[in-house]
């Protein structure tokens, strides 16, 4: 029987992050991509994953799946075989972001989620993708498939996050760290910290040409890079 990966989802994203990951990995391991959109907390999501899971599985979270991630080691490092970390962080709130975030849930809730996805997803991507029509509308039309309702359960989430960095000794060896080379977002300097508090200390695997949306924007290369991950 094929282990377990659960590859888990970022704020406003599905599925479709993961599309080439799951259907090239589906030989190694099989595949479960929870759905976030109807929870309101880490804790939830984190709990929804560890009440279907069987004991021991693997385990890769994206953006805010990298935080229900460590939510999940917080809470059963034991059964966590395998973990990787895919542009993501550790720290809690930061000053502003609140009303940083806030911004964007008026702009959602004042002209719909098809402006918001305009105005929150290119940062997200290296600019010289924003040219990719196939990339940008894919991304555009995932982002569009959230409520405005969901968008703000997640960001709930994301604003009562704690800070995961003592997490992290908790992890098993061979821990994936992985970023876009540009993401703004989750800058490599943030990976660097993840890498420095495991207790191995793997090196970051960064990703070229790439923003925060990593699986999407460079997906042979991720999907290249857990390859090698799964079969270590």
């Amino acid at each position: 029987m094929k282990p377990t990966l659960y590859l888990l989802p970022g704020l406003l994203c599905d599925a479709r992050v993961w599309e080439h990951q799951a259907r090239n990995l589906s030989s190694l391991v099989e595949i479960r991509i929870p759905d976030f959109s109807q929870l309101d907390s880490l804790d939830a999501m984190a709990d929804a994953v560890l009440a279907e899971a069987p004991e021991s599985f693997l385990l890769a979270g994206h953006s805010m799946g990298g935080r229900v991630a460590l939510q999940i080691l917080h809470k059963a490092p034991e059964r966590i075989h395998k973990l990787a970390l895919l542009d993501t962080g550790t720290h809690a709130l930061k000053p502003g972001e609140v009303e940083k975030r806030q911004v964007l849930i008026d702009l959602a809730e004042r002209e719909g989620m098809r402006a918001m996805a305009r105005a929150w997803a290119p940062p997200m991507v290296h600019p010289e993708r924003h040219s990719d029509a196939a990339l940008m509308n894919a991304i555009f039309a995932m982002v569009e498939s959230y409520s405005v309702a969901s968008f703000k359960m997640q960001i709930k989430a994301l604003l009562n996050r704690p800070d995961a960095l003592p997490f992290l000794a908790k992890a098993p060896a061979g821990t994936l760290v992985l970023c876009g080379r540009e993401d703004a977002w989750s800058p490599p300097e943030q990976h660097e910290v993840i890498s420095q508090a495991l207790p191995d200390r793997p090196p970051v695997t960064i990703i070229n040409d790439s923003g925060h949306m990593s699986t999407m924007e460079q997906p042979e290369a991720v999907t290249a890079a857990m390859c090698r991950w799964l079969e270590a």
